[in-house]
This record gives C-alpha cells, sequence and structure tokens, in this order.
C-alpha cells in the first residue's frame, strides 16, 4: 500500500517568501518528508526561507510555473506520485490525504482540487470568479470534461501519467493544458473537494487576472485544435460567415434604399462568407478524420490489450503445467517433463539419421566381408585338392 513516502510535494514558487515557510511547515507536519520548491530566481529570498524550513530547493533554469513544473517532474523527482500546490499558502495540508487518495487505490492517475467546493470569503475576487466560471465552461464545451475547476493550483498525478502528456505551456496555462491533456489521452482523473482560503496578509498574487486570462483562454483555443477541431475551425469560419452575411445585408440595404453600390464592401463580404464556409468544411473533415483515428487507436490499444492477456495466460498455463509435471508422484520420484521441446526434436532427429547412416554402412560392409570368407573358403579347398593329388601321388609310388 502506497503512503506519503512515495509523494514528493511540488511547490513552484516566484517571491513567496511571506508564505513559503508556513507551506513548508505544514506539509513537514502532516508527514511528507520530501518537499521541492521549484522557485524561479526569486528576488525576496523565497529560497533561503524554504531551505530554513527544511524543503529540498532548486533554482529553475528558465521562467514561468509550467517550465518549472516540467524540468522538476523530469530531472528532479523520483517518486511514483507528486503532489502540486502554489506557494501562496491558499492550500492547506489537510486535504492531501483526500487529494492522493484516488492515486493509491488506483482509481485515477490524476487529481485535481475543486476549490469552488469551499471557496473561503476573501480567497477570489468577483472578477476572478467570473473568469474562471467562462473558462470552466469553454473547456466543458470544447473537450466535454466534467471537471469543475480547470485553473486548480492543487493537484495530484503519478509520474507515468505526467510523462504520457505532451506538455509546452510555459506560464499559468499549465493547468489549463494538462486538464486537456487528461481529456485528450483518456487519463483517468478524479475530482476531490477541497478549502480554498485568502493569501495571508502582506503576501501579493503573481497572477495578472486580464493578462493572464487572456493567455489561459487563447490556450484552451489552442488546445481544441487537435482535440475537438469541428469547434476549433467551425467557431472561426462561422465567425467569418457571419460577418461576411452582415456586411453583405448593408451594401443590399444600401444599395436598394440610396443607390450607392459599396463594390469593395461587397467583395469583403463575399470573401467573408467564402472563407467561412470552407473552414466549416474543413472542420467538418478534420472532425471526421479525428474520429476515424480515436476510433482506429482504440481498437488496436484492444488488440494490444488482448495480446498481453493471452501472452500472461499462455505462460501462467505454460508454468503451470512445468509444475504439474515436476510434482512427486506417489513413490517419491519426480517426474520429467513429458513435452519435448525443438532441441529434443532436433536430437532426435539427428540420432535417427545417424543410426541409419551406420546401418547402411553396415550392410554394405557385410557383403565384402562374405566375399573375403568364401575367397578363404575357396583357396583352403584348392590347398587340400593339391595335398589330396600329392598324397595319393606318392602313395601310388611307394607301391
Amino acid at each position: 500500500m502506497a503512503s506519503f513516502d512515495d509523494v514528493t510535494v511540488l511547490v513552484p514558487t516566484y517571491n513567496e517568501a511571506e508564505t513559503v515557510g508556513q507551506v513548508v511547515d505544514d506539509f513537514q507536519e502532516a508527514g511528507f518528508d520530501d518537499i521541492l520548491v521549484i522557485d524561479g530566481d526569486s528576488t525576496d529570498g523565497t529560497e533561503r526561507v524554504a531551505a530554513n524550513h527544511g524543503a529540498r530547493v532548486v533554482t529553475q533554469s528558465g521562467t514561468g510555473k509550467g517550465q518549472a513544473v516540467r524540468e522538476a517532474v523530469e530531472r528532479h523527482i523520483d517518486r511514483t506520485y507528486v503532489l502540486m500546490l502554489d506557494g501562496d499558502a491558499t492550500y492547506h495540508a489537510d486535504d492531501a490525504e483526500a487529494m492522493l487518495e484516488p492515486l493509491f487505490d488506483g482509481s485515477a492517475a490524476h487529481v485535481v482540487g475543486d476549490r469552488f467546493a469551499d471557496l473561503r470569503e476573501g480567497a477570489m475576487t468577483r472578477f476572478n470568479q467570473v473568469g474562471n466560471s467562462i473558462i470552466n465552461r469553454g473547456f466543458r464545451a470544447v473537450h466535454g470534461d466534467q471537471i469543475r475547476d480547470v485553473l486548480s493550483g492543487y493537484r495530484g498525478f503519478t509520474r507515468a501519467s505526467f510523462r504520457e502528456m505532451t506538455l509546452t505551456a510555459d506560464g499559468f496555462g499549465i493547468e489549463t493544458e494538462m486538464a486537456v491533456e487528461c481529456a485528450r489521452r483518456d487519463i483517468p482523473t478524479a475530482v476531490v473537494p477541497i478549502t480554498y482560503y485568502p493569501r495571508p496578509s502582506g503576501s501579493d498574487t503573481n497572477l495578472r487576472p486580464v493578462r493572464d486570462g487572456g493567455i489561459i483562454f487563447l490556450e484552451l483555443f489552442r488546445q481544441a485544435k487537435t482535440n475537438n477541431p469541428l469547434f476549433y475551425f467551425g467557431s472561426v469560419g462561422a465567425l467569418s460567415t457571419l460577418t461576411g452575411l452582415g456586411v453583405a445585408a448593408y451594401v443590399i440595404i444600401e444599395w436598394i434604399t440610396v443607390g450607392v453600390p459599396h463594390e469593395i464592401l461587397a467583395v469583403v463580404a463575399a470573401a467573408g462568407v467564402l472563407f467561412g464556409v470552407q473552414l466549416l468544411m474543413f472542420g467538418v473533415l478534420a472532425d471526421l478524420i479525428y474520429s476515424l483515428h480515436s476510433e482506429t487507436m482504440s481498437r488496436i490499444d484492444s488488440v494490444i490489450e488482448m495480446d498481453r492477456t493471452e501472452q500472461t495466460v499462455g505462460r501462467i498455463s505454460h508454468e503451470r503445467d512445468i509444475d504439474t509435471d515436476r510434482r512427486p508422484d506417489s513413490s517419491g520420484s519426480t517426474t520429467q517433463p513429458s513435452h519435448t521441446d525443438a532441441n529434443d526434436t532436433l536430437g532426435s532427429t539427428t540420432s535417427s539419421d545417424v543410426s541409419e547412416e551406420d546401418a547402411t554402412n553396415k550392410k554394405a560392409t557385410i557383403p565384402t566381408e562374405l566375399d573375403k570368407t568364401q575367397h578363404e573358403d575357396s583357396v583352403v579347398t584348392k590347398e587340400d585338392i593339391d595335398t589330396e593329388d600329392g598324397s595319393t601321388q606318392t602313395h601310388g609310388s611307394d607301391s
């Protein structure tokens, strides 16, 4: 069973000297012994404060939260699970166990903390709440995933699932990009209710709502290109078509009522409509290609999974047969495996071939020896005849 010893607490920071010490102490008291603070070269002593409170401190090589997260996970973390949060003390260790539970029991590989489940007074301005709501609705419309708080900075994930993602965002768009990658790659994702606290007095936020909100929204729209091409191309195409139709309507009204043709505007209107229709058609084709690609990849994954299952079953069956063959019988002797492998077959074939060759040689040798024996017998017989003849002649002369 996994425990906090398998978890690295990741805290990306930039000028968080007022709060980072409190964050480190909070998670150390909760039982975490590996707290990594990756700092974006702060100018207020954040690194020194974090190190004094017992954190492992690394200065990132680039800039931006997204770059810091990627660098930390790829270069400085070797544990199985990562619990990521901001260093502004708005997230507490009280929710850490609930965040990690879906990872520990294997029900999810990525966990998002829902700040809106318990949003404390003063933790988020009304303007920020409206912006978060727009982005969350846009994410659900584009990607079809029901993550309530896409921009939450309190996340837990496995290192293996992080390596599956293709992340390029350098700034605050990293949370949005991670949510999109989870939806696109079907990474099991859980949403856990957490408490979101206001920043302690004296600490300033690094978030610029208008600038960073625009970047996040553009990042969300850009990611739709590969996950929902119909929305990506269709939205631009629909906007272009509607604009062209509006200009065309103005040209027609002006031509009928006033008699002014507005040739240039007419050309602009026609170009806008044609461009919009082409984008809509391209969006439909791209969506069809994406659907076919997803279906093909799903079938490939199914075939691979079935092949792995068959190999596993075959290996288990083979090991079971070997164990059965080697099990001692009633006499106490061990029975050898009854099956033969390729080497046994080859050996049998070779021995058979050699035996047949020997037999052939022997057959070839037998007639030769027989002829030799017959020849010797014939020689002996001739000598005997000569001897008998000689004896006969001798006896004849004596008499």
